[in-house]
């Protein structure tokens, strides 16, 4: 099922330009499966500034996969809590965390993370990964040429001028908000940038405050503020500036304190390290492919910051396609599997950008005393309460699955992530135990007899694997069986009256056997 152009030398499998957050995910994830890439960036040291704030248990997820989640977590924090707090100090509404389903430790939800000492270690992960990457720091993308086989990507280093080309099979563009590549393909940025500058102060601590480890925004009309712990001795506000402030106003150390001292911090608890400025934007690519090349993070999509999502969709975006690069040139996908990426990826992005908005109007108050009792009531007694949304599990509603989406559902959903005994004794989490090929998991039964010849063919071609889920007070017969210890994916599965579930390699439900265990059909 290789190409059929196999004569054609390709410098690199995949070329990316840009290697923040997006393009280093990506890095890992191609090379994690073999492949050769080369990547592109203009700068040569890493950004110093803070700029995401946040991880979740879906991406900390995603670091497990490319063996970088041990490495993350020497350099982040849980974090305890979120409160929406007015200025008199009456709380307007907390969210606090159930313990997560993922797998992280502790069940843990959310990270706090400081950036400019996370993406070091997402770098040097790279260089564990077996297959090659290149990467020409001080170097800028100047033309982007494709045909039928693949592109080709002329660069220029920024100091001497010497120029070079590199042949891929596939572009992705995780050049950022400004993307030259975005500019070059004539994709049209659809959506608006918001008028309010924000300062960002980034701060060294210097002792602790109460409660200084709550994420507290603090609401009002006139100047809301985001009041965020971060790890290795770090905190931070967000402050809008007024209509008839500018970033001249705010030159030195001098003038930024002001800006603190209203809400009661002193020099006696915090030196100021550094301080920035940045607007807020809500704005999509009208398209995330052309061909061969692909818009990545924040290049595809830019939201306001309240939902923490902005870096985590990025990478999120770069895993996923990345992964089902890998599948097509291993033979494992077809072509077609491609333009599930923006079919599953911009359903979320979006997703995550209206409740982003949403989370703005209680922080700037612009939300009327009715909505905001309605945001924040307390649910009827006896009802069971659905994780804020915020919070909640991933699911896919579009995309590469067979079988209905929705709340009754479990088709698109995110399997959890409990420990798991393998036959010969191993207990791991979930994923370690199942690797990176498509699992296909029957609770107490095996999943490939619910198959016929021909879906059973079907998922062979694919690599999948067949495994059936054990409970602890059950013997094992073959190796291709799974002990759940907690009991936890017999009651997911039970929960939505499934025997069986095919996961994908990222650990979506692609299908069950209440709507067809038959793999997804590819277009």
């Amino acid at each position: 099922m290789h190409h059929a152009d196999s004569t054609e030398t390709f410098d690199v499998d995949v070329a990316i330009i840009g290697y923040g957050p997006s393009g280093v995910i990506a890095a890992n994830t191609l090379a994690s499966r073999g492949l050769s890439v080369a990547a592109i960036e203009r700068d040569i040291d890493i950004y110093p500034r803070a700029r995401a704030v946040t991880v979740n248990d879906w991406t900390m997820r995603i670091f497990q996969e490319l063996g970088l989640d041990e490495d993350v977590l020497k350099v982040v924090d849980p974090q305890r809590a979120l409160r929406w707090v007015a200025y008199d100090g009456t709380e307007l509404m907390r969210v606090s965390f159930t313990p997560s389903t993922l797998g992280t430790v502790e069940g843990t939800r959310f990270y706090n993370v400081y950036q400019p000492a996370m993406e070091p270690i997402l770098r040097a992960g790279v260089e564990r990964q077996q297959g090659s990457v290149e990467v020409s720091f001080g170097w800028e993308s100047i033309s982007v040429e494709q045909d039928e086989t693949g592109v080709t990507v002329t660069s220029r280093n920024l100091e001497t001028g010497e120029e070079r080309r590199v042949r891929a099979r596939y572009l992705l563009a995780c050049d950022g908000g400004s993307s030259a590549t975005r500019r070059t393909l004539d994709i049209p940025l659809l959506g608006d940038t918001l008028d309010v500058l924000w300062i960002v102060i980034d701060c060294k601590v210097k002792r602790w405050w109460p409660d200084r480890d709550y994420l507290t925004f603090w609401s009002d009309k006139q100047r809301p503020v985001v009041d965020i712990p971060l790890p290795l001795g770090n905190h931070r506000w967000e402050i809008p500036l007024r209509e008839n402030e500018s970033e001249a106003d705010f030159t030195t150390e001098e003038q930024v304190w002001p800006l603190l001292r209203d809400l009661g911090v002193s020099p006696d608890d915090v030196e100021i390290h550094q301080h920035a400025f940045y607007r807020h934007h809500e704005r999509m690519a009208e398209r995330w492919r052309d061909g061969r090349v692909f818009l990545v993070g924040d290049a595809a999509h830019l939201m306001p910051p309240w939902a923490g999502a902005g870096m985590q969709s990025g990478m999120r975006d770069a895993y996923d396609l990345s992964w089902k690069i890998a599948r097509v040139l291993d033979g494992t996908a077809p072509e077609a599997i491609l333009d599930t990426y923006e079919t599953e990826r911009r359903p979320n992005v979006d997703f995550f950008t209206n409740l982003a908005i949403g989370l703005g109007k209680i922080i700037k108050q612009e939300l009327s005393d009715e909505e905001l009792a309605a945001a924040t009531a307390p649910p009827p007694p006896g009802v069971e309460v659905p994780d804020a949304p915020l919070i909640a599990p991933p699911v896919l509603v579009d995309g590469w699955l067979r079988g209905p989406i929705g709340d009754d559902s479990i088709i698109g959903r995110m399997a959890p992530q409990p420990r798991v005994e393998t036959t010969d004794g191993w207990m791991l989490k979930l994923d370690e135990a199942l690797g990176r090929e498509y699992v296909l998991l029957g609770d107490g039964i095996d999943p490939a007899s619910l198959l016929t010849a021909d879906e059973k063919a079907a998922w062979d071609a694919l690599g999948a694997r067949y495994l059936v889920v054990r409970q602890r007070d059950q013997g094992t017969d073959t190796p291709d069986e799974i002990v759940d210890l907690q009991g936890s994916l017999q009651a997911w599965m039970q929960r939505y009256g499934v025997r069986a579930v095919a996961l994908r390699p990222d650990r979506f439900v692609a299908a069950a056997d209440t709507s067809g265990l038959a793999a997804p059909d590819w277009a």
